[in-house]
This record gives structure tokens, C-alpha cells and sequence, in this order.
């Protein structure tokens, strides 16, 4: 019994701070935190996933017209889904492989005529939305830093919609797009 009261008061801190670390867990918190942000993040990518975009093909396609489909689809499955290109059509006037963004306009062009005089001159346009660096480069009064604000503009904003969108490209003003008119092509 002596041992006991001797010692009781160290038995009784123990047991205290046993209990406190068992009722105030601050691990079991924080993994609390951590499921319900990752439920969060689990629901904004199911959102995401499931939505869809409407867009609108034009042109050389069998069925034009404006069509709802899932996010993430490729330009090339809403050229199927509108019975795919005509005999017509310049495969060469559409990225195939783009993802599709709401309210995109997909507009496939025709083969261009060629006339007898001009089937010994090779002058095609460039495609500016598909054109590489080194074609960009390739045209008159665009050096290589001018191409590289071509394509960062393009990659952060998206294909050009008209040549006027070229203005918003830092380097090129109305002469210079006015060279470049009629070189290029904007699908």
C-alpha cells in the first residue's frame, strides 16, 4: 500500500496524458481534411468528364451542321459523326487530332481548282494553324521570333479564327499582316 501511494501520482499523469492523446488526435483530423478535399477533386473530374461540348462542322462534310458531343472527342469523330468528308475535301485544311472545344467552329475546306496555266506553278498557302516554326519562318518578313509569338499565341489562345486575329500577336501589325495575307490560310 505504501508503494502505491507512493507512487500514485505518476501512474495518474500517465493514464491522464494516455487519454488526451487518445481523445485529441491530431492525425485522425487531419486525414479527416484530406478524404474530403480528394471527394471534391473526385467530383469536379467526374463534372468535368461528363459534359459535353456543342460544336459546329461546315464545309466539305456529307452532313453539316452543329452537333453535341462528349468533351475530349477529336475533330476526326465529329467529321464521322457528320459522315465523314466529301470527294471534295482538303484533309489537309483540318487538325484530325485537336480535341474539340465548346462553341468550335470545324470548317472543312474544298480541294483548291487548279487551272492548266497554274498546274506548272506549285503555290499553295500555308495553314497557319497547323504550320510548324520552321514554315512560319519560311514567310516573308517573319523571323524566328515572330514564329515563336506566332505559335505561343496560338498555343495559348487557341487556333486563329480570321487573319485580323494575327494582330493580337505581339511583332505583327497591318503591313505585316498585310504581306502575309496572301500567303496564308486560315480554315
Amino acid at each position: 500500500m505504501r508503494f502505491l501511494r507512493r507512487y500514485i501520482w505518476i501512474i495518474m499523469v500517465v493514464v491522464a496524458a494516455t487519454l488526451l492523446m487518445l481523445f485529441n488526435n491530431p492525425a485522425k483530423e487531419k486525414n479527416s481534411v484530406t478524404v474530403e478535399k480528394s471527394d471534391h477533386v473526385v467530383e469536379e473530374e467526374l463534372e468535368s468528364t461528363s459534359s459535353e461540348v456543342v460544336v459546329d462542322v461546315k464545309g466539305e462534310v456529307v452532313n453539316p451542321g452543329v452537333y453535341s458531343v462528349e468533351a475530349g472527342l477529336r475533330v476526326d469523330g465529329v467529321i464521322k459523326m457528320a459522315g465523314g468528308l466529301t470527294a471534295d475535301a482538303d484533309p489537309s485544311s483540318v487538325n484530325l487530332a485537336q480535341k474539340l472545344q465548346d462553341e468550335m467552329v470545324i470548317s472543312v475546306l474544298a480541294l483548291p481548282s487548279v487551272s492548266n496555266e497554274e498546274a506548272g506553278e506549285h503555290n499553295e498557302l500555308l495553314a497557319i494553324n497547323q504550320a510548324t516554326l520552321e514554315e512560319i519562318e519560311s514567310l516573308n518578313g517573319i523571323g524566328p521570333s515572330k514564329a515563336a509569338a506566332i505559335l505561343q499565341y496560338r498555343e495559348e489562345n487557341g487556333p486563329f479564327k480570321t487573319s485580323k486575329d494575327l494582330l493580337n500577336v505581339s511583332g505583327i501589325g497591318e503591313k505585316t499582316l498585310e504581306s502575309l495575307e496572301e500567303f496564308i490560310r486560315i480554315p
